[in-house]
């Protein structure tokens, strides 16, 4: 047995992302899933796309080359894009070659889409390989993976009606990068890649494997995994400001219209971190009402925990589908309560007096109410919140649980796994 121990490989991973640095919420779970495997002794092998803030890694070489959706290009340019986009023929050859040094055990895919492409499924599924895909968006259901239209959500593309992908222009209102993601979705079903070459779709969120049961999904195929956050990377004890705080992209589905004019109402103090697209009219919209907001541009790491941690309540006023936001575990995790908006996964992640409120999304009158009623609370309530918050993530969002989750499903697809994985030396 010893001898076994010392000399069996450990299993390998497949870990397989657009984007190879921590460029949004996908990304953090796509790198802290492999350093979590990584910690318990597994070979974990990544392939992903080649980007100048990529973190280095020994197999970077097999990267695919760089292709930025959207962005403007002649005409030879956007046809080898969006043919790219659609089906990459370049990610299939690099990942045979990438297997070929590396044979994986099993591979988890995260998002891939408008550059890996789904064409890599196909590629895993000939070389017999179990192929797992986290489904942090709606994509594989509505070909606007927001489910969005004009600020407001949008199912028109259910049933198999995607032609309304074009009809509305929902990709950026641009009627070419929306026949494109049409042309990608009618090609991509034709083919099953998502359907028949994918094993198992994980959902971080129950609503989001109800939601696509809804368009179609066979409940077999979806299994729901939370995310997490490691509890040792964040304090607790913060010496509460006069504040609530939000952090995250300055972008028309995540509600900060509705927070400035809730703000301004309730005559409660923000700040808001992040930078994007509405900044410019969120600037202005808090001039008008006179909100008592304060732009605090990108902030990370510390400087980040520090402002939430120090905050009254962290606050998710989102107007979309959300998925399961880290940030809500990751306000838990310092200790704070959550005002978070009852729409997509986010009710899930809150319980309601317990951890923090869930008022109405896109309601000013109800999320301006919810800020008055945490800000009554006083300091004790809100600490005991974020306390209990706390305790829920070190019971069912924790890495271990996680870890043992995940463990459990890629040992049903590949049974010799859990073999590999009892072998690893202690």
């Amino acid at each position: 047995m010893n001898f076994v121990a010392r000399n069996a490989s450990p299993p390998r991973l497949l870990n397989i992302n657009n984007y190879f640095y921590r460029r949004g919420g996908a990304e953090a779970v796509f790198l802290d899933h492999s350093t979590l495997f990584e910690e318990a002794g597994w070979d974990v092998v990544p392939f992903s796309m080649q980007h100048e803030k990529n973190l280095p890694s020994r197999w970077s070489e097999h990267f695919v080359s760089e292709i930025e959706y959207g962005r403007e290009a002649g005409g030879l340019g956007k046809v080898l894009q969006a043919s790219k986009v659609i089906y990459s023929f370049e990610a299939q050859s690099r990942l045979k070659k990438l297997m070929a040094e590396a044979p994986p055990d099993i591979a988890h895919a995260h998002n891939v889409y408008h550059h890996l492409s789904p064409a890599i499924f196909s590629t895993l599924k000939a070389a017999g390989i179990p192929v797992l895909m986290t489904a942090h968006d709606l994509k594989i259901a509505c070909p606007a993976y927001k489910m969005l239209r004009d600020g407001r959500i949008c199912e028109d593309c259910r049933g198999g009606r995607i032609y309304n992908v074009v009809r509305h222009r929902c990709i950026k209102d641009s009627l070419p990068l929306s026949t494109v993601v049409f042309a990608e979705t009618v090609l991509h079903r034709m083919l099953g890649l998502y359907r028949n070459k994918v094993d198992r779709i994980v959902v971080p969120s129950r609503f989001y494997r109800a939601k696509l049961m809804e368009w179609g999904w066979p409940a077999e195929q979806l299994s729901y995994v939370p995310n997490f956050v490691d509890l040792g990377g964040f304090e607790t004890g913060w010496k509460e400001g006069d504040y609530f705080a939000f952090a995250g992209r300055l972008a028309p589905e995540k509600g900060l219209t509705t927070l400035i004019r809730a703000a301004a109402r309730a005559k409660q103090r923000v700040i808001i971190a992040g930078t994007g697209p509405e900044e410019a009219s969120l600037r202005k919209l808090v001039e008008e009402t006179g909100a008592d907001v304060t732009f605090a541009g990108f902030v990370a790491g510390e400087a980040l925990h520090r402002l939430i941690g120090q905050s009254q309540a962290l606050v998710l006023p989102s107007e979309w589908y959300e998925n399961a936001p880290i940030s809500i575990l990751e306000a838990y995790a310092l200790g704070r309560p959550v005002i978070g908006a009852a729409i997509g996964g986010i009710p899930e992640m809150v319980k309601v007096g317990a951890t923090g409120l869930t008022p109405a999304a896109g309601s000013v009158e109800n999320l301006a109410d919810s800020l008055s009623q945490m800000a009554a609370l006083g300091t004790a309530r809100r600490s005991a919140m974020g306390a209990a918050g706390r305790d829920w993530v070190s019971r069912d969002f924790s890495c271990t649980s996680y870890r043992e989750r995940m463990l459990a499903l890629y040992g049903e697809l590949s049974p010799g796994i859990f073999a590999k994985a009892r072998a690893i030396p202690q």
